[in-house]
């Protein structure tokens, strides 16, 4: 019950309507501006997620304003970002299909602005670990940032790396998110630091990228390689009228699974190549 009272420096999921929503930090003595008025979070502090609160001045706005617990698809769309996102059916996809929970160490090759890294850093919670390296100090900047305001410190690690080309000190990882330009140059790398029955993703907005990576894996022998496109399409709901919304996004990336295996060659059931037979033509009738 004590995780349901809204703290001070706690992230809050802030709704006035479907199009206006907010994720802010609870700080006490500040407050939040909206073009429906004034939030205050000392009036948010000490409540339950699942109240409300009324913006000021009271007499010539109090909007009413629900306060949710933020979920993990609301740290991927309401969090300060700069680059593409992975989506929330994306991130879903990626920890079913990989096995990542409680207790997983997970390598993530690029981080953003943290979106996908704080959806991370939750669910390996309480005795799993993070490590997310990027390219881009100002990836790295605001992605710390991201995970500081979601309270994950703890539990995720971020600093500059290349996968490609740097030595990490990890090794035996559950599972490795590849969100990079060039994929499929990583594969050896992270092989080299997944343990045995680990899974790799890569998540990849173009089809070429995703022919270079399939081959790459399936270089090193990697198993279990399959790629998939996920297409959400909401629901409007109204009394008489219910059909599917007319804007959607139609496309938002790929995503490669595999998984690495000790593997060797079958001495049993390996079939041998046949040898190859010739025919002699010398003395034969020709056409010409």
């Amino acid at each position: 019950m004590s995780s349901d009272i809204i703290k001070e420096n706690d992230l809050i999921f802030l709704v006035l309507d479907e199009k206006r929503r907010w994720l802010v930090q609870a700080k006490s003595g500040n407050n939040f501006h909206t073009h429906k008025g004034i939030i205050e979070f000392d009036d948010i502090i000490g409540k339950n997620y699942g109240s409300v609160v009324f913006s000021k001045p009271l007499e010539t706005q109090g909007y009413k304003f629900y306060i949710l617990k933020p979920l993990p698809s609301d740290y991927i769309l309401h969090m300060t970002r700069k680059t593409q996102i992975i989506y929330p059916e994306d991130a879903g996809l990626i920890l079913l299909y990989t096995g990542i929970g409680p207790g997983s160490i997970v390598i993530e090759a690029g981080c953003g602005s943290g979106a996908l890294t704080c959806i991370l850093g939750n669910y390996i919670r309480p005795n799993g670990h993070v490590y997310s390296y990027d390219v881009r100090e100002k990836s790295i900047k605001r992605a710390k940032k991201n995970v500081s305001r979601a309270n994950l410190d703890n539990f995720v690690s971020i600093q500059s790396g290349d996968i490609i080309n740097d030595e990490f000190p990890i090794s035996d990882v559950d599972a490795i998110v590849l969100d990079m330009a060039t994929p499929w140059n990583a594969i050896e790398k992270a092989v080299s630091y997944l343990k045995l029955s680990g899974t790799l993703v890569s998540f990849s907005p173009t089809i070429e990228q995703v022919k270079k990576t399939v081959s790459k894996m399936k270089e090193y022998k990697m198993v279990e390689i399959n790629t998939y496109e996920l297409i959400k399409r909401k629901i409007q709901v109204k009394e008489n009228a219910t059909r599917p919304e007319v804007r959607m996004i139609g496309h938002t990336g790929y995503l490669t699974f595999g998984r690495k295996i000790n593997n060797i060659k079958n001495p049993y059931r390996e079939r041998k190549p046949k040898e190859q037979l010739y025919v002699n033509l010398n003395g034969m009738p020709l056409r010409g």
